[in-house]
């Protein structure tokens, strides 16, 4: 698939130590973006800088914790000081961790709040005024299939992905006339860490779950289709992208 060149523009990325993260800075690197990758695991993001940099690319790495609304703003002006713009921001950084209401621990609920939600708010609130004064840029969010479909034993996460799904709407709504385009990507079941931070059980039960599915998606998958939405021609608004595995039901 032939895609416009980002070629001049940067993008700053949360959640870039891996998965999905990971895969989005390469791709846009290889498009021609320069590349704020952003997470708490340095060395991770050190490695993926040299990676992107070694291809010919242009990447910086930065340490930040989505949750901490200082620390996003830190990013987002860091991005911009040190790349000389912020184009392009991919709301990437979230926790998946599920299990039943009842008998919660209710820590695990503030973590996925901190990082799936405000972790969102925040490096939105701070890109926005950067993206205005520059004439327009792009915010991708990433959601989930589990904010348009809940489940019993994902209450929470449901709770959090329904909720970047209709922020990124209305902020769509808002955007519009400083010339931002919003979209949401809400990928299905990718295999990627995620799942590897929930208790043995609920993992037990993700395994099921990937068996009857067969094939499951890939974060280079998502990072196509991030890309495609991000190297759109301007008067394009790709709003909402719900990708799943063939298998997934």
């Amino acid at each position: 698939m032939r895609h416009n060149s980002l070629e001049g523009r940067v993008a700053a990325i949360t959640g870039a130590s891996s998965g999905i993260g990971a895969a989005t800075a390469r791709a846009l690197a290889e498009a021609g973006a320069a590349v704020a990758v952003g997470a708490r695991r340095t060395d991770r993001l050190e490695e993926l800088v040299s990676e992107i940099e070694g291809d010919g690319g242009r990447a910086v790495a930065l340490s930040v914790d989505v949750s901490d609304e200082q620390a996003a703003r830190k990013f987002a002006a860091d991005t911009k000081e040190q790349l000389g713009g912020l184009d392009i921001l991919v709301n990437n950084a979230g926790v998946m961790l599920l299990g039943p209401v009842e008998g919660a621990d209710t820590d695990q609920w503030r973590q996925m709040i901190d990082a799936n939600v405000y972790g969102v708010l925040y490096c939105t609130h701070a890109v926005l005024p950067i993206m205005r004064e520059a004439g327009g840029g792009h915010i991708v969010n990433v959601s989930s299939v589990a904010g348009r479909v809940a489940g019993a034993g994902t209450a929470v996460y449901n709770l959090t992905k329904f909720g970047v799904t209709a922020f990124s709407e209305a902020l769509r709504q808002e955007a519009l006339n400083s010339r931002v385009r919003v979209t949401a990507i809400e990928p299905g079941f990718v295999e990627t860490e995620l799942q590897g931070h929930n208790t043995e059980d609920v993992q037990k039960g993700i395994s099921s779950v990937m068996e009857k599915i067969g094939d499951v998606l890939q974060p280079e998958d998502i990072a196509e289709a991030i890309l495609y939405a991000v190297s759109q021609p301007e008067r394009v608004g790709i709003n909402e992208v719900l990708v799943r595995p063939l298998g997934q039901k």
